[in-house]
């Protein structure tokens, strides 16, 4: 009897240390990949950045105009969270500025397209503006809102980069919003201003914010604006935007004139930014959209409406995660 007792005894401690240690083994594991995963987003966020500020070898950096407003509504948490969950590497996202001096994400300067409401964003409170319901393709999204700057930026934090669009006329709003989320290294910011502009207006900033010139072709000034910034700024990238085929040689040209010393940005989302390789002409065969841009132009950075679309392609062909 009391062998049998001990030998009970015996099989029972061994079953609670098995369980035990069983416990153990899944919290650990649990554990281990929280801190994967979160370290795996922190070192998105900063190889993203690298990547721009250093070179992409051949990766291709995908920019979802607006968020993927296809799947969702532009310019929304759920528009970059959508982005992030799809492997894009950027969100571009438009500012307005309420009644009460709030930045909150809008492209238009009326709510009526987007929002349930009717009028202008700079006549709404935040609080009356976060009211209003979102739409989508006319739709409107139950227990959507529109989102603060300050919101979009937490959602993002440390997943994707942020390009602010229309931003630089509320720059002194902008930063403190970043100070406090401590996201300034995720932005992007782009301008068609001079060199010695930005440096005047920005210049305390560009260690932390990533700023691109926009040159565009279609404009006189172009050549002299590229110029300045290689010789003054130099920054690790430009957005160009071109409207006639006729430019191709010569922004072959400056493709090897910059070399690896700066990025190239061109944008897809209608005809007359790219000379008709847009993401229309993508759905029909992207070899002549797509691929025209990286294999002849030597684009590193492409902004889409597309998303999914062009990260399939690249996908396809080995330029992307």
């Amino acid at each position: 009897m009391q062998t049998s007792m001990m030998l009970w005894a015996t099989t029972m401690q061994n079953i609670f240390l098995n369980n035990t240690m069983k416990r153990i083994f899944c919290i650990a594991a649990f554990l281990i990949a929280v801190v994967s995963c979160a370290e795996t987003q922190i070192d998105r966020a900063e190889k993203l950045r690298n990547m721009i500020l250093n070179g992409t070898s051949d990766y291709v950096i995908v920019v979802a105009h607006r968020g993927d407003w296809r799947e969702v509504p532009e310019n929304s948490i759920a528009s970059i969270e959508h982005s992030i969950a799809t492997g894009v590497d950027v969100v571009e996202v438009d500012l307005q500025m309420t009644k009460d001096s709030v930045l909150v994400l809008m492209h238009d300067e009326t709510v009526d397209r987007t929002t349930t409401g009717i009028g202008r964003v700079a006549d709404f409170t935040l609080d009356s503006l976060q009211r209003l319901n979102l739409k989508h393709k006319g739709e409107v999204v139950p227990e959507s809102f529109v989102p603060t700057l300050e919101q979009a930026m937490l959602a993002a934090k440390d997943k994707v980069l942020i390009n602010l669009d229309k931003a630089d006329r509320y720059f002194d709003l902008v930063v403190p919003v970043l100070e406090k989320t401590g996201t300034a290294k995720q932005i992007i910011m782009k301008g068609a201003r001079s060199a010695e502009s930005v440096l005047e207006l920005y210049g305390q900033y560009l260690d932390d914010i990533i700023y691109m010139p926009v040159v565009n072709f279609n404009n006189d000034s172009a050549e002299e604006l590229i110029k300045g910034h290689m010789s003054i700024l130099k920054p690790c990238a430009y957005e160009l935007v071109y409207g006639s085929e006729e430019l191709e040689d010569y922004l072959i040209q400056l493709k090897e004139e910059i070399g690896d010393d700066a990025l190239i940005w061109y944008n897809t989302l209608w005809a007359s930014l790219c000379a008709g390789h847009d993401d229309a002409l993508a759905l029909q065969d992207p070899d002549k959209a797509y691929g025209y841009l990286i294999d002849t132009l030597g684009a590193d950075i492409i902004q889409t409406d597309r998303a999914e679309y062009l990260l399939e392609y690249l996908r396809a062909r080995g330029m992307h995660d």
